[in-house]
């Protein structure tokens, strides 16, 4: 038998090489500065302000990756860097690759202290004012925050619009709706619907703003709220995505229960996350996210599909499924 490679496990352990040079070039606008059309080498240098001695390779590991294009000399993005990673288009999702660069990386060098120790080791490590708490007391930064989230999740905000059985339905809720892009979706794909966001109170005009320029204004509402003390809105479906996993189980069944209650019979609950598969071992962005909930939160953690049909069967829903969406995001429906 042939001797094992140590290929993965050594492009696994270096990893961080490539990730810190794709960080790095939206850091330094790369994408955005190609998005008019190719340039050659010295210009893009020049627009960047590159040094010489490590520009080439710089640009070229890129081109090695499959994030930037060369033919005869001349640099352009490729189709999916074009669409994702230009700061000019609504498709950017480099905002939360951004907040990775300046936030997460640094963090996630002490995972091995976080599994030792159970805790958090984000800004609260070293005393400093917790990322949310910054966030909410700074609107410019929110609202860059939120439209960073809305670019991680826009592919599954549409298939969602698309793909649930919307005609059976009037009203709807997205609850933690941050800037609203699912409730956005939801209504320019199904024009029957009105729905609501809820979310805090500081949310409210980044909320309006995004419906507003997006034309759906006429058919959504925001209704501010706090869903730890606050009653959920009565509609047909309410919808949580990217929540659950941020609290613990207690407030995750707790939450689930706070949406059976609103709900009429037959109105459905739609959760979704980068569910873990059940048998844990295929979704490494699932798990790999639920350590980033190590490193973030004080309790917060993923969970499987099963884990969420579980609760919703705890708090009383007679039908439950789950159904895969884009990427490593699924959904876990339950019906009353």
């Amino acid at each position: 038998m042939s001797q094992p490679s140590p290929d993965h496990i050594l492009q696994t352990g270096l990893a961080f090489w490539a990730s810190k040079t794709l960080l790095s070039a939206i850091e330094l606008g790369v994408f955005t500065e190609l998005a008019p059309g190719p340039m050659p080498a010295d210009a893009l240098k020049a627009k960047l302000g590159l040094h010489p001695r490590s520009a080439l390779d710089f640009l070229d590991a890129l081109v090695a990756m499959g994030f930037l294009e060369r033919n005869n000399g001349l640099y352009s993005n490729t189709p999916a860097t074009a669409l994702y990673l230009d700061k000019g288009k609504p498709s950017y999702v480099g905002g939360m690759l951004e907040m990775c660069n300046d936030r997460l990386y640094p963090f996630w060098s002490h995972l091995t202290e976080a599994l030792r120790t159970g805790a958090p080791q984000n800004e609260g490590r070293v005393g400093a004012i917790p990322l949310f708490e910054q966030l909410y007391a700074d609107p410019d930064r929110l609202k860059a925050f939120l439209r960073a989230m809305t670019g991680l999740s826009r592919g599954a905000n549409i298939s969602i619009a698309r793909r649930l059985p919307w005609s059976g339905y009037k009203t709807f809720a997205d609850v933690g709706t941050a800037q609203g892009d699912l409730a956005v979706q939801v209504a320019l794909h199904n024009q029957h619907l009105e729905g609501i966001g809820f979310d805090l109170p500081v949310v409210e005009p980044i909320f309006t703003d995004y419906a507003k320029e997006s034309g759906v204004d006429g058919r959504l509402r925001f209704q501010s709220g706090d869903f730890f003390k606050d009653p959920l809105p009565r509609v047909d479906v309410i919808m949580m995505g990217h929540i659950l996993h941020d609290w613990d189980l207690e407030t995750k069944r707790m939450l689930i229960a706070k949406a059976y209650e609103a709900l009429p019979a037959g109105g459905s609950l739609v959760v979704y996350d980068s569910l873990i598969d059940d048998d844990r071992s295929k979704n490494a962005f699932g798990l790999l996210m639920s350590l980033n909930m190590l490193i973030e939160t004080t309790s917060g953690f993923d969970y499987t599909g099963a884990d969420c049909t579980g609760w919703m069967k705890g708090a009383g829903f007679r039908e439950t499924r789950v159904e895969h969406l884009v990427g490593p995001d699924s959904m876990a429906v339950g019906i009353k």
